[in-house]
Order: C-alpha cells, then sequence, then structure tokens
C-alpha cells in the first residue's frame, strides 16, 4: 500500500486528505480517507511541519498504515543540504523511521540543492522537486515520474489535491 497526503486551510480549518493506493501506475482504484480540524495553529515561516504535521498524524492514526511502502506528503522532506527537517523528516522522526517519506514540492525552495531533484513530467516546462527519507531521491525522482497521467502532476496527487480543496462537510 502507498498514501499520499494533502491539507488545505480554511476559515482556521484543516481538511486533510489521504489516497490509499497499491501500484505507483495507479490512475484509480484508491481508497480516500479525510479529517477536518478546528483551532488550525497559525503558519509560522520556516516551521510549516508544526501546521501540517498534526493534521496528517491525527488522519495517519486512522488509517491501517503500518505496511505501508511509502508516504507521499506536499512539499519538502527537508529544507536544506545540511538535513534541516522538514514536514516529510518530521513525519519520519514520528514514524520512526519504519516507512520511507518522498516529498514532492510544487515550488522550489532555494537552499536545497544536492538532497532534491528537479523532475520535469509530460510536456511542463514547469517541474516538481522531490525530497526523501528512506528512500534513495533518484529512486524516489523515478518513482514519481512513473506515476500516471501525462501531465505535471501526476493523476493521483491531482486528484488528491482537487479532493483536499473541497470544503464541503466530510
Amino acid at each position: 500500500m502507498l498514501l499520499a497526503f494533502d491539507t488545505y486551510y480554511f476559515d482556521n480549518k484543516a481538511k486533510t486528505v489521504c489516497l490509499a493506493f497499491d501500484r505507483w501506475t495507479a490512475s484509480d482504484n484508491f481508497t480516500v480517507y479525510t479529517e477536518i480540524r478546528e483551532d488550525i495553529e497559525d503558519y509560522t515561516p520556516g516551521e510549516f511541519y508544526k501546521r501540517e504535521l498534526p493534521c496528517i498524524i491525527s488522519l495517519l492514526e486512522k488509517i491501517p498504515y503500518r505496511q505501508a511502502e511509502a508516504i507521499v506528503v506536499d512539499g519538502f522532506v527537508v529544507l536544506d543540504d545540511n538535513n534541516k527537517p522538514g514536514l516529510g523528516a518530521h513525519l519520519n522522526a514520528y514514524l520512526q523511521g519504519t516507512i520511507p517519506i518522498i516529498g514532492v514540492a510544487k515550488n522550489n525552495f532555494a537552499t536545497i540543492e544536492k538532497n532534491k531533484r528537479v523532475l520535469l513530467r509530460g510536456e511542463s516546462e514547469k517541474p516538481l522537486y522531490i525530497t526523501s527519507v528512506g528512500i534513495d531521491v533518484d529512486k524516489a525522482a523515478a518513482l514519481i515520474r512513473s506515476m500516471s497521467g501525462d501531465f505535471r502532476i501526476p493523476t493521483l496527487l491531482k486528484h488528491l489535491d482537487m479532493l483536499t480543496k473541497e470544503t464541503g462537510p466530510e
């Protein structure tokens, strides 16, 4: 099982969605888990994980995640080439390094050079930025490249983003 998480913030709430799927190349046949939390911590520059990590952990604990092959997060695993922990590294610490974490960021983080891979998919000239822990970053980038879809964002991750931004009832 593979898991992909994303969180959307609105009205002092956070909606976290997880897609569980069986193959990197899947484009459908997934399970959706979702949770809305209130009283979300304000964003602090450089400490995004303090806002999003509690949301991911809360939903993760409601999912049979222990046999997951990998977890994909929307964002960075590390924030610089000295392995300053980002969201993915903090999730990895919570999981005690038992599940590889792959970060897929849509925007560049300037202080990372060697610990990220720039991934162009489809015909897009705008890349994705891949970071990882518990799995080689080159392998992580190859896995994201292999995901279904002809465009910059893999099909399942695009679907995850869409589900996350739907702010109707859970």
